[in-house]
């Protein structure tokens, strides 16, 4: 009688949500964007303009897209693994302003579980026990000129 009502008890603490932690960091884009590893899998060709920071004129939009990413947090310092969490979406956001055409991404949201938070220079991060992860939200655009955040 005492092994089932152990197990029972264990069951509760393992599944208790107050052994779930979700802690919020926010993130510099300047930070992520200087990691060595953006400057070999960021190719330049798109520019990513954060809500609320300086962007060149948007000539042509050409839609929205959500990139939720995830990363192992273990191993990881919490930033870290913000910023590697990341890197991956934008390169996810890359990825799909070259098939449409886009030079850029701009009015980039943080979009955790559907809840929007503009940031000119910083991107929300959550970080989990084990899981870190980043949800942005951009509209592909063609926008004048060059220059501004890459």
């Amino acid at each position: 009688m005492k092994k089932p009502l152990l197990l029972s008890l264990l069951a509760l603490t393992v599944s208790s949500p107050a052994l779930a932690r979700d802690t919020v960091y926010m993130i510099p884009l300047k930070s992520v964007l200087e990691m060595p590893q953006a400057k070999d899998k960021l190719d330049g060709s798109v520019k990513f303009y954060l809500a609320g920071s300086k962007t060149p004129s948007v000539q042509e939009e050409l839609g929205s897209e959500t990139s939720n990413k995830k990363t192992n947090g273990v191993g990881k310092s919490d930033e870290e693994g913000c910023k590697w969490a990341t890197l991956s979406a934008l390169i996810s956001l890359q990825e799909g302003a070259k098939k449409r055409g886009a030079n850029a991404v701009v009015n980039i949201v943080s979009y955790y579980k559907k809840n929007e938070l503009q940031n000119a220079t910083e991107i929300e991060c959550h970080a989990g026990s084990f899981v870190v992860g980043v949800t942005l939200k951009g509209t592909y655009a063609k926008v004048a000129g060059k220059g501004g955040a890459k």
